[in-house]
């Protein structure tokens, strides 16, 4: 499988001081399945092992955030999300860290813009309860059974986080 990875300047924020803490959004590597729990991260991401899977963690830190599986789609120059997540203690209202869906998100719609150009797509089909989350915080829009993210709101999405 083929990836295309590139630097660049990302931050979540820590919910009780307003701190924006660099982080890196990095593949997942088979050592770190052994720490990578359904308990703490809602889904066997262990099922996942032979799709491309990225993880969040904080700049010099190794302990992940948040998991994204992703399939691409050559020929509808798109990538899918197969699978997100943030850790247990990043969900909800009482979450230690924001925008950590929000930039894996991001940084796959930055994968699909260098990727496909003006034509790169980023989809998902969300569980109906989140369906409204993703299209009011990430401007997705309804495409028949996914939700689908495509320029200009792929660009905007890009700006909003690159500039917080």
């Amino acid at each position: 499988m083929e990836s295309f990875f590139y630097i660049y300047e990302m931050n979540i924020v820590d919910v009780s001081t307003d701190e924006l803490i660099p982080i890196e959004i990095l593949p997942v590597e088979k050592t770190d399945y052994k720490f990578i729990s359904k308990n703490r991260y809602f889904f066997n991401w262990k099922e996942e092992q032979n799709h491309e899977v990225l993880k969040l963690i904080i700049k010099g830190k190794n302990d992940i955030l948040g998991l994204i599986s992703y399939e691409d789609i050559p020929e509808e120059w798109r990538f899918h999300v197969r699978l997100l997540t943030v850790s247990k203690e990043n969900k909800g209202a009482n979450r230690k860290y924001s925008k950590i869906a929000g930039n894996l998100i991001v940084h796959l719609a930055k994968l699909a813009i260098r990727k496909y150009g003006i034509m790169g797509c980023v989809s998902l089909r969300p569980k109906t309860q989140i369906a409204q989350h993703y299209i009011k915080n990430y401007k997705m829009k309804i495409t028949g059974m996914t939700l689908s993210l495509e320029v200009p709101e792929i660009l905007d999405l890009i700006n909003q986080y690159e500039n917080e």
